[in-house]
């Protein structure tokens, strides 16, 4: 998505970062994470943290993935429902899975604290209904997790009183949790990256992993090349997400990798701040959904419209602007200054994939659209493993993933017309 950069709001806002050296040579580390995202930074952050070696592979630049590119919204859960993980490993496991991803939130305004990241982080996330049966799968939410799950910290808010909040006439109600949040996540993602170098990991920028000599014995390293170098390490930690390519086709064939495009506009002062008073982030209850939220520099950010094609639309800034319009039709005049995008990594199930390739080898990825949370709590699961304590990573290594279907050659042309159906679904 490097076509994107130039037009990229989160790094034109972002102060100038620290360049990391790429690899150069033959390398030793307790610990080899691959992949600059929010889990592979936190895998190394809590690795170096528990006394370990580190050395982290990026192939572009920190946060050049979907962790620097995304919506910025911190939500509760998983993108699967509860009742999926419930149906894949029982009432008990799931709500340990749930307190893990409540965890996740918790981590994310600590780490965000303790190594003072400036990102603006604003707390508050809402998530919006259109038509009478969002209002009641809303309202049942709300009643299942307070009552099974301890999360209280959800309320309804009806459409008299959402109107007040958001200024469209579009949403009918809306469950809000004071909990969620939203902040810009390239200064999050680079912020990561600067206190894990602080605490002494190795980074290495423009670094892509052409191959991986995964060890199958416990006593045995792992190998990983570079096109200038190599690592040698007896843990292993993968979390290349969607970006991971060819390199481990078996975790591939349980990942299709989808596009979502984002927008900003001009700074837009109190026009925006009367469109969404509370200053919460807001995304819709439709499967091809929007989702909003108004920036640190009074700009309304607005994403959605993703590709399933693996394409990129001809003119994403054209395609949101009319989204825009149709919920908030006083910006019609609004000047549209950056658009860009990012793939983020799904499963067929929409729950997290982690796992092991080997006795000392761990990957992270499947996060399906939560991972500004989730993301951050992966890491510090693969830490724990790595350090002995397996119990909570390992929980994860219950749920069951399939293939993508349809092959190589057909599994998106499959996924496009899946997708057409919820379009229409959307429509009724």
């Amino acid at each position: 998505m490097s076509d994107f950069d130039s037009r990229n709001y989160y790094l034109a806002s972002t102060p100038p970062q620290t360049s990391y050296s790429p690899l150069a040579g033959e390398t030793r580390a307790d610990v080899c994470v691959i992949g600059g995202g929010i889990s592979g930074l936190s895998a190394a952050l809590h690795l170096r943290e528990r006394g370990m070696s580190v050395t982290l592979l990026e192939a572009k630049y920190l946060g050049f993935g979907g962790s620097g590119r995304s919506g910025g919204q911190s939500i509760f859960g998983y993108a699967c429902e509860q009742s999926t993980l419930e149906k894949e490993v029982g009432a008990a496991d799931a709500r340990r899975m749930w307190d893990i991803s409540t965890e996740g939130m918790n981590l994310q305004r600590e780490l965000i604290a303790r190594h003072a990241i400036d990102c603006h982080y604003v707390p508050g996330h809402m998530i919006v209904g259109l038509k009478r049966r969002h209002d009641d799968t809303l309202r049942g939410e709300i009643e299942n997790l307070s009552r099974n799950y301890d999360y209280h910290s959800l309320r309804l808010i009806d459409r008299a009183e959402l109107r007040t909040i958001v200024d469209s006439e579009r949403y009918t109600s809306a469950l809000y949790d004071s909990n969620g949040g939203h902040l810009h996540p390239y200064r999050y993602t680079r912020g990561l990256g600067a206190a894990a170098a602080r605490a002494g990991v190795a980074i290495h920028e423009d670094s892509w992993v052409t191959k991986l000599e995964v060890a199958q014995i416990a006593t045995a390293d792992n190998l990983i090349h570079t096109s200038t170098g190599t690592v040698r390490a007896r843990q292993l930690v993968v979390a290349g997400g969607a970006l991971l390519g060819r390199l481990v086709p078996e975790l591939a064939r349980k990942l299709i990798s989808i596009g979502t495009y984002v927008v900003a506009t001009e700074p837009l002062g109190a026009r925006v701040r009367a469109l969404i008073t509370n200053n919460a982030a807001v995304a819709d209850m439709n499967w091809i959904i929007d989702y909003f939220r108004r920036s640190a520099d009074d700009r309304l950010l607005f994403g959605g419209r993703v590709s399933y094609s693996g394409v990129d639309p001809f003119d994403s800034a054209r395609l949101l602007r009319s989204r825009i319009a149709a919920v908030f039709p006083q910006l019609a005049d609004a000047n549209i200054e950056y658009a860009w995008g990012g793939f983020l990594d799904i499963t067929t199930n929409r729950a997290p994939h982690f796992g092991r390739l080997g006795p000392n080898a761990y990957f992270l990825q499947g996060l399906s659209g939560h991972g500004m949370v989730i993301a951050g709590i992966a890491g510090k699961l693969a830490s724990e493993a790595i350090a002995g304590t397996a119990e909570r990573f390992d929980l994860f290594g219950r749920i069951r993933h399939r293939d993508f279907p349809g092959g190589p050659l057909l599994r998106r042309p499959a996924l496009v017309l899946a997708m057409l159906y919820y379009r229409l679904r959307d429509l009724l």
